[in-house]
């Protein structure tokens, strides 16, 4: 049985190359430097689509046209990778493809997305959420006889999945054999696509999901699958409710202990990191498995071969200011206050003078008036060093400032930041 995946897998990769090329694996030398490992990153993010949801896509519409049982429109429901990848196969394909996104989609991934696809795509913007989109898009495929493209929940596009661990063994020089991969997991197409083809390669696994859609480590903690009743969509290349039921039943006998959970400001430290340092762009999706290498120990690693899957690069720079404001948060780098505020003149020049020369106001806003002769005031402070904020929390207490740090408080930080 595995022999037989493994055979289709390769059957899949060499159809793809009619598609686009075999995108690169390469060792990194900043991330190797930094961790002790031999680090190869395999650019999933520098596919036509920047993602590798094009493979399971096209591999899905191959085998529905090679059985000859073609429908005369094909169906998706998706905000985005997978739509591109749909997309972009319709048009290679020559088939006419319905696409629901929700109203709420950013217009670029919109605008990329009817590129992609150009007059052989049809985008249908419904309801405000993922949920109502994809029964829209269910409806519409059930009353015209259309065919749902799934983006995950489906041996068609596992297989498809698969094609970047055969793309993998080849490439990695030599005799040199990848000790550990790192997958990001959404809805785990990826994940059970490339175990399933290496499982007799040795190779151990890591899979690296949001702290706020760990559908996966839910899953395997329960030893079934569990629909998270709450999902935080920051990460929304890999925010998924639920992991599909396909691939969970090939990732069951996996361990909750192999599943890193990654913390949504943490990825965001790791965009700003890559883009600085290596000028890769990545969506938080596309930045979860270099993420994953700060949970690994460096006397664990070091000297081993890690491959670490790169998907996807679809950034919208509109978020820029959001991700730097998530990252400088994580490294400790800002903290928001909401002070009470005497109401007379010289109290705003004794608060900056308590501020060394690291110290920086980023944000001051009267959010009220408590009291007549006091005021809430929102702070935001930016420095150059995390200690710097143990300092500062010495000088306020001798000075007798009444404050309250609100930089974790989710539920105070989303009503007033």
């Amino acid at each position: 049985m595995h022999r037989d995946f493994k055979d289709a897998v390769r059957q899949a990769t060499e159809a793809m190359r009619a598609l686009f090329p075999e995108t690169p694996l390469q060792e990194n030398a900043y991330l190797s430097k930094k961790t002790g490992a031999r680090i190869f990153l395999k650019r999933e993010d520098l596919s036509p689509v920047r993602s590798y949801k094009i493979r399971g896509a096209f591999n899905f519409f191959r085998k529905v046209l090679e059985a000859g049982s073609g429908p005369e429109v094909f169906v998706c429901a998706s905000a985005g990778n997978h739509a591109q990848g749909f997309a972009y196969v319709c048009r290679h394909l020559s088939k006419r493809g319905v696409i629901f996104m929700p109203v709420t989609t950013p217009q670029q991934k919109i605008d990329k997305t009817r590129l992609f696809g150009g007059e052989f795509v049809e985008i249908r913007l419904t309801g405000d959420y993922f949920d109502a989109c994809y029964r829209a898009a269910q409806a519409f495929a059930a009353g015209t006889g259309g065919l749902m493209v799934p983006p995950f929940d489906h041996e068609d596009i596992i297989e498809g999945q698969a094609s970047v661990a055969q793309e993998i063994e080849a490439q990695l020089p030599g005799d040199v054999r990848a000790d550990l991969i790192v997958l990001p997991v959404g809805g785990g197409g990826l994940a059970a696509g490339v175990t399933h083809y290496l499982a007799d390669a040795g190779t151990q696994f890591l899979f690296a999901e949001p702290v706020g859609a760990s559908s996966l480590h839910s899953s395997l903690s329960e030893g079934r699958r569990v629909r998270l009743p709450q999902v935080d969509n920051f990460v929304d290349g890999a925010s998924v409710a639920e992991i599909g039921e396909a691939n969970f039943a090939a990732l069951s006998h996996f361990s909750p202990v192999d599943v890193t959970r990654i913390p949504e400001n943490r990825v965001c430290a790791t965009i700003i990191e890559m883009l600085n340092v290596e000028g890769v762009v990545l969506e938080p999706a596309g930045a979860l498995a270099i993420d994953a290498l700060k949970d690994l120990r460096p006397d664990e690693i070091a000297g081993k071969t890690i491959v670490l899957v790169v998907s996807g690069g679809n950034f919208d720079f509109e978020r820029l200011p959001d991700v730097k404001e998530r990252a400088l948060r994580f490294e400790g780098l800002k903290k928001y206050f909401v002070f009470r505020f005497p109401q007379r003149p010289g109290a705003l020049r004794d608060f900056l003078d308590l501020l060394g020369p690291e110290d920086d106001i980023a944000r001051f806003e009267y959010l009220k008036k408590s009291a007549r002769n006091f005021g809430s005031v929102l702070i935001g402070i930016e420095t150059k060093n995390p200690a710097n904020f143990a300092v500062l929390a010495e000088k306020f207490e001798a000075a007798g400032w009444t404050y309250q740090d609100i930089t974790d408080n989710e539920t105070i930080a989303g009503l007033v930041i």
